[in-house]
């Protein structure tokens, strides 16, 4: 029971996971879009944002498969500890959640359509779970890059309550956050399921067509 609520309870800041300097070493060229993996710099004209949608797996095969999407990268942001281990995020002891980081071109694919896509995919009332995934990794989050994607995350959230409601579905439990540390996942994670097609996916469409305007 324990071990349970540890899991699906933020740590306070003193009870996080120490973590330790320098990221894990990650195959430069993205496996799908033979883009940068690494995008610390984000070119002219070019916007990033990350989503936490429950396994970061499927989520960055969904995210990598939209078009004007230039490139993804999976990785643990919205905790504490830095650069923490796979291993490390599931013990729910660094407060991050599993995330997808995706950089865009808006000129062919807005954020509010991003963030259509991803309240369409997943299930974002269901606090510190997705499905049968039980933990704080795995809770339902944006953080955006600026206060405008911010305003847009939040009037999206605010129309679609409604008619989650009419589905008799609970609150949106969704975390929307400015800009926080994004940490990338190991090797083993970047485009997991182009390496193993046959890999888990816990996604799929709710039926709910999302208003972005």
């Amino acid at each position: 029971m324990l071990f349970n609520r540890a899991k699906t309870q933020l740590p306070a800041p003193k009870d996080a996971l120490p973590g330790r300097d320098g990221r894990p070493v990650i195959a430069e060229r993205h496996r799908v879009l033979d883009a940068p993996v690494v995008t610390d710099e984000i070119p002219e004209g070019y916007a990033a944002a990350v989503f936490g949608l429950g396994c970061f797996w499927g989520a960055e095969e969904i995210f990598w498969q939209l078009p004007g999407v230039w490139s993804t990268s999976v990785g643990y942001a919205g905790g504490v500890t830095p650069n923490p281990t796979y291993e490390e995020v599931c013990t729910g002891r660094t407060g991050h959640t599993e995330a997808v980081r995706v950089v865009y071109d808006p000129t062919k694919v807005s954020f509010a359509e991003l963030v259509a896509t991803f309240y369409e995919v997943h299930d974002p009332t269901q606090g510190m779970r997705q499905g049968n995934d039980i933990g704080t990794q795995y809770r339902s989050a944006i953080y955006t890059d600026d206060p405008e994607q911010e305003q847009i995350a939040r009037e999206i959230t605010e129309r679609l309550q409604p008619e989650l409601t009419k589905r008799g579905y609970d609150q949106i439990t969704t975390e929307i956050r400015p800009t926080v540390p994004y940490y990338y996942a190991e090797d083993v994670h970047q485009q997991y399921l182009a390496k193993n097609p046959f890999g888990y996916r816990c996604h799929s469409a709710t039926g709910i067509k999302v208003p972005t305007a």
